[in-house]
């Protein structure tokens, strides 16, 4: 697939292209075209223009675009599908889950472009005010920065096109690097569908200057998801404008006394390393109580060597696939081996060769070690016991992250004392952190992010709140 830069409905071929490789095989599988300067400023100028075009439309016209996109992406699934196991190395298992999420993210776009609504208010609280009502509105914002990561080339591209285009904003996605061609091919299904130009535009670019145009006062929001590094720098880049960003974490699972084991393990054996553990929301740090944490870590080390398959990502058993790139592997690989130097005990893995790395467990890590206070994002799981619930809660908030947390529990006190004290932005009971439902608020606290994902919210995020004080 070579495909050049989409911009206003048009394909722009332009001076410098970028090979695309599989991490699996090292083999071309494409090449886009990167975008300069000039052909930022097009993209820029078309999304000025359809601003006011998206403005314009009713709330049925704005649910029609996006149910024409849905369906045009569903009709094309498989193929999809397969370019993210091609760009990105996900085993194909999980890539076809991430379309089908892809698919309902768009879906429940559509429906939600038909329910941004408002509310009316008494005003007459006082005596000069009698007589008084508030209507409140949500206006939309203008033209929508997205820059989304390798990790998820549709589903987070989706969460970003979805919710602006069922807000009334044109949106410019600029793709990753690694893994560009997912995302044009969505530009490819918007063109073909006869959407509005500007609506939609995908540009891959340099990361320097995509930061001149974070900056652009022109573009009113920048939606980012990626490191915790980069989306604070671009934060403090952006000026006036709306920032929603989706950084990282190093999860928390905490096995409760009472927890049922066995379903625990299966469920963190998973969590913690599907796609090589590159998932923002993978299980970290597993915490289990004193009592069981023998009796459990051999059921969870049984429950890897049984359900976690590694290698090919094109093979429908595989779990673990390759790291994207050999940087990323390397630089796993050297955490692991800092925290086995410095007394940690390696309980499963190792460092595998190339780009693949077998699902690692270490325990007897200190706390001033990577592999506990930073995040890994790799296939690499740390396990500590802890004494009592409150002291496993003290733990899991050790840490400069707060994206999610599991808890695997019988006791509703537990539950209650786990959603008050997290330091989180999503407590999931009795199943992993990496748990997400696609209409369901999703964001963190601390370095991990700022404003929510989520379609209502992120919509929320994407307009503006203005009242009507109407006096009667």
């Amino acid at each position: 697939m070579v495909k050049g830069c989409f911009i206003n409905n048009t394909w722009v071929e332009t001076g410098e292209k970028l090979a695309v490789r599989s991490p699996w095989s090292g083999e071309p599988v494409g090449e886009a075209f990167l975008a300069g300067a000039g052909d930022w400023e097009a993209a820029i100028a078309a999304a000025q223009k359809a601003a006011g075009v998206f403005k314009a439309l009713s709330s049925q016209e704005r649910q029609e675009i996006l149910e024409k996109l849905a369906a045009g992406v569903k009709a094309r699934q498989e193929e999809l599908a397969q370019t993210i196991v091609a760009e990105g190395g996900k085993p194909v298992s999980y890539a076809r889950g991430e379309m089908a999420r892809g698919v309902l993210t768009l879906s429940l776009a559509a429906q939600e472009a038909i329910r941004i609504g408002g509310e009316v208010m008494p005003l007459d609280l006082a005596p000069p005010s009698r007589g008084r009502w508030g209507i409140t509105r949500r206006f939309p914002l203008g033209p929508v920065l997205g820059i989304s990561p390798f990790n998820f080339p549709f589903n987070l591209v989706a969460h970003k096109v979805g919710p602006a285009l069922a807000a009334g904003n044109p949106v410019i996605i600029k793709p990753p690097s690694a893994t560009p061609l997912t995302a044009l091919k969505l530009a490819e299904i918007y063109e073909q569908a006869g959407l509005p130009p500007g609506g939609l535009q995908v540009l891959p670019s340099s990361s320097q200057l995509t930061e001149k145009y974070v900056a652009d006062e022109r573009l009113k929001a920048v939606s980012f998801t990626g490191s915790a590094a980069v989306g604070w720098r671009l934060k403090s880049l952006a000026g006036k404008k709306k920032v929603i960003l989706e950084l990282g974490g190093n999860a928390a699972c905490i096995v409760d006394r009472d927890a049922d084991l066995e379903s625990a393990a299966a469920r963190i054996a998973i969590g913690a390393f599907a796609h090589a553990g590159q998932v923002c929301i993978s299980v970290q740090r597993l915490l289990v109580h004193q009592d069981i944490y023998e009796t459990f870590k051999e059921i969870f080390l049984k429950a890897i060597n049984s359900r976690v398959a590694v290698g090919d990502p094109s093979r429908e058993a595989t779990v673990v696939g390759p790291f994207i790139d050999a940087g990323a592997a390397a630089r796993v690989r050297r955490w692991v081996d800092e925290a086995l130097k410095g007394g940690a005990h390696l309980l499963a893995g190792g460092p595998g060769e190339a780009n693949l790395m077998p699902p690692t467990v270490l325990e007897n890590v200190s706390r001033d070690m990577k592999v506990w206070k930073d995040e890994v994002f790799g296939p690499v799981a740390v396990m500590a016991p802890f004494a009592d619930f409150t002291q496993a809660l003290a733990l899991a908030n050790d840490s400069v992250y707060g994206l999610q947390a599991g808890v695997f529990t019988r006791n509703l006190a537990h539950t209650w004392q786990a959603f008050e004290a997290l330091e989180v932005g999503g407590v999931i009971i009795n199943d992993v952190p990496s748990f997400r439902v696609d209409s369901m608020p999703y964001g963190g606290v601390k370095a991990s992010g700022f404003g929510r994902e989520g379609l209502r919210y992120a919509i929320e995020e994407l307009t503006e709140l203005r009242l009507l004080a109407l006096r009667v």
